[in-house]
């Protein structure tokens, strides 16, 4: 079959397992926007909120360096990620020199499709692909948190005349923006690590891969709307929302 106008020796079923993977990506990540646009209760809408909140109590103390902290500490957190995903795609690109030995190991299983050389080493290059997407967003999202903690260095002090109370609210309103499009790029890197996960369904057969990345919108998908932890954070801010409960066996919240 040809792909991006390319003969590939890959079979149908590999094909629309393929494209399949990739619509519920661009789809789930539409939705994502949509929802935000349309204001749907969500977790990046909540944590907003929050977000704003944190600047505003900034503005009204002199002393920072918890703020500092918190930054900081988010900043790390990308950072770590960042060096994993270097190991992990390192290590994929290692698993490309030992390919036979990879499918005579996997042909073992039972219910796994036989697959040749050249369609390991697509899926291969595939996750290959997707590690380095997240690379790129978990870098680009400590250096937005570089950012924030720079704008909040420069924030006025309480007692500071020259800066009206419309300025310190929309300070307040800016550096929240800046610190959610840094934690929307760290949210992008952790899907690409879902998605990277279903699509090691595809290595057993292209079914199990559709269904694998059907397992993964599911979870996302309730984690993101319908999650009990969406639930407290919504009741945190508006006590009109009831909270009916955190479920501690429940893995998915």
């Amino acid at each position: 079959m040809y792909l991006f106008g390319i003969y590939v020796d890959i079979t149908i079923a590999d094909g629309l397992a393929l494209a399949w993977f990739i619509g519920c990506w661009m789809g789930y990540h539409a939705l994502c926007q949509r929802s935000l646009r349309i204001k749907k209760l969500c977790l990046a809408r909540i944590m907003h909120n929050y977000r704003r909140d944190w600047m505003r109590r900034l503005l009204e103390r002199e002393v920072r360096i918890p703020d500092a902290t918190f930054i900081t500490h988010l900043e790390r957190n990308g950072a770590f990620f960042a060096s994993s995903t270097l190991l992990i795609v390192a290590a994929l690109f290692a698993l490309l020199g030992s390919t036979d030995k990879a499918i005579n190991m996997v042909s073992e299983l039972p219910f796994v499709a036989t697959d040749t050389q050249l369609e390991w080493e697509l899926k291969i290059l595939l996750l290959i692909g997707i590690f380095i997407y997240a690379f790129f967003t978990f870098t680009w999202s400590m250096r937005q948190y570089n950012f924030c903690a720079i704008v909040i260095g420069s924030a006025p002090m309480p007692n500071d005349s020259q800066v009206s109370i419309e300025q310190r609210r929309a300070l307040a309103e800016h550096t929240a923006n800046l610190i959610d499009l840094a934690a929307n790029q760290f949210n992008y890197g952790l899907r690409a690590y879902y998605f990277a996960l279903a699509v090691l369904g595809w290595f057993l057969h292209p079914l199990v891969f559709m269904l694998t990345t059907l397992g993964v919108i599911g979870v996302l998908y309730r984690r993101e709307f319908h999650s009990k932890t969406l639930q407290a954070l919504a009741a945190g801010q508006n006590p009109s929302v009831q909270f009916r409960g955190i479920i501690r066996d429940d893995p998915l919240n």
